[in-house]
């Protein structure tokens, strides 16, 4: 089944950074781009979850045209579809790591997994305020609240930056267990070429194309 298809994607900022770029993402598939810093990664990732318009192109993610969508429609498919994952948490300060999985349990009407929290080894820490975290704490916090989610898509932009060699490639086993048994997909960004070659495909962002090199 055909979770995204984008087509013929293009943007430009001060300068051009891609033009005419396809990618479709299948469930039960991850998918990893890489390329140089300034390359347009992010950009890419921003405009494929919805965030960022293109100059040029579609973006399909169900079915759907998201950006012809009306807000209202958008901000659903946002809310029960799509989960974002950035090196930045974006956690709520004033809350403890619980509370904040218990305001993405509130929005998708999802249980919280206590074994997702022993998976990403939280469970210890789960009810400390995010702000007594360490950042690697606080990544995997942030990974869990979108997990608790169930979404259909997982977008997600350098998710292990703050997390040692040997947590990422748990947190990258996860994510690929998770896939498989929600059928659901991954499209992530990153500088670790290692990390992205566990991915089934990895395409490479360079000289303003986008090329399969797995």
């Amino acid at each position: 089944m055909n979770l995204l298809q984008a087509t013929q994607l293009s943007h430009t900022f001060e300068c051009e950074l891609f033009s005419n770029v396809s990618l479709e993402l299948n469930k039960h598939e991850s998918i990893a781009i890489v390329g140089m810093s300034g390359s347009g990664k992010s950009t890419l990732l921003h405009i494929l979850s919805s965030l960022l318009k293109p100059n040029q192109g579609k973006v399909k993610i169900l079915g759907k045209d998201i950006y012809t969508l009306k807000n209202a429609d958008l901000a659903a498919l946002k809310r029960n579809s799509l989960g974002l994952v950035f090196q930045s948490h974006y956690l709520f300060k004033g809350f403890s790591a619980y509370e904040n999985l218990e305001v993405s349990k509130l929005l998708s009407q999802q249980n919280i997994d206590e074994t997702l929290l022993h998976r990403l080894q939280i469970h210890e820490c789960i009810h400390q305020k995010v702000t007594e975290l360490s950042g690697g704490q606080q990544q995997r916090v942030s990974i869990a609240r979108v997990l608790t989610k169930k979404p259909k898509l997982i977008f997600a932009d350098e998710p292990t930056g703050n997390l040692d060699t040997k947590t990422a490639h748990e947190v990258m086993q996860l994510f690929f267990e998770y896939t498989k048994l929600n059928d659901a997909g991954m499209i992530l960004v990153t500088h670790d070429e290692h990390l992205a070659y566990l991915c089934d495909k990895v395409y490479k962002l360079k000289d303003k194309a986008l090329i399969q090199v797995k």
